[in-house]
């Protein structure tokens, strides 16, 4: 028995989904353009680990030629960690950064709760003041908050440093976790409150566990910002014992010579926190890379 031409599906052809701007998706010329693009970020960085093991001979440390130590040393790293106080520079930027850090993520969190779920006057107003002050070039403040710190008498310490640095990364962190926020559903907290739990426990008990992800990515950003800073801790630093590690590198630039094994090393040594933290934060930096503001 014949069936109906008017019964039989129309099958379309398989295709596959188009890619940007309706061309469809090449895997292969993907992964080739992601493979390029890996080697010129990580080009510079393998570089210079490779140079921080290349000992010193005629023609200086960068007239070698070589890509790889024929023998490596690790006399720069001893060098770098024993010389100019280092280790000491080290340590400042390590407490600076995790203060920072801490008082960002906890004040940030605190507002962008606020400006997420309740409404007062000037709500609005307040919240896109902070996101203008985004638009400020950090050294146009340099003088403003030099002034500042000496009224507060916190000036060449690392107390006024990491305030500046706080003051600095709060608008940011408020935007990422307010947006972040808003995405809980109310009902959550409303069950809550019926149990009689506070504002604050809300916050620590719900609203906090259920962001991990945005504050994982917001304390990435704001240990990096707090970490590679240099033209404030260069204003406001004078005393040597107080200098973090970005002023700390800049003692190995000689006037007329350089110790480029030594100061390849100790930027090695440099950039091992900001990839002990974001290894550390990984598993919740996936998820909210793209949550946030982005929502």
């Amino acid at each position: 028995m014949a069936v109906p031409a008017t019964l039989v599906p129309n099958r379309q052809p398989a295709s596959s989904p188009p890619g940007l701007f309706g061309t469809r998706r090449y895997t292969r010329a993907r992964l080739v353009v992601a493979v390029v693009l890996s080697l010129v970020s990580l080009g510079p960085l393998l570089y210079m680990l490779s140079l921080s093991f290349q000992p010193a001979g005629l023609g200086g440390i960068l007239g070698s030629g070589q890509l790889l130590p024929t023998h490596p040393t690790v006399s720069n790293y001893q060098q770098a960690w024993s010389e100019n106080s280092f280790g000491h520079y080290f340590f400042n930027s390590v407490s600076v950064s995790i203060a920072t850090v801490v008082i960002t993520v906890s004040l940030a969190s605190l507002a962008a709760f606020a400006f997420a779920r309740y409404k007062f006057r000037f709500r609005e107003a307040i919240f896109y003041f902070f996101l203008a002050s985004l638009a400020v070039p950090g050294l146009l403040l340099l003088i403003a908050q030099y002034l500042l710190l000496v009224r507060l008498h916190l000036l060449d310490s690392l107390e006024g440093l990491t305030l500046l640095y706080v003051g600095g990364n709060l608008p940011l962190t408020i935007f990422f976790l307010r947006g972040f926020f808003q995405s809980i559903p109310p009902e959550y907290e409303e069950s809550l409150r019926l149990d009689g739990a506070s504002t604050l426990q809300v916050l620590t008990r719900l609203i906090v566990p259920l962001s991990l992800p945005a504050l994982a990515v917001v304390s990435i950003f704001t240990f990096n910002a707090a970490w590679d800073e240099f033209p404030a801790a260069a204003t406001m630093l004078n005393t040597p014992s107080n200098f973090t590690l970005p002023i700390g590198l800049e003692y190995f630039i000689g006037n007329h010579t350089t110790s480029w094994g030594p100061l390849f090393a100790a930027s090695v040594i440099a950039t091992v926190p900001t990839i002990v933290v974001f290894l550390l934060a990984l598993r919740w930096f996936r998820s909210g890379v793209s949550l946030g503001g982005l929502r």
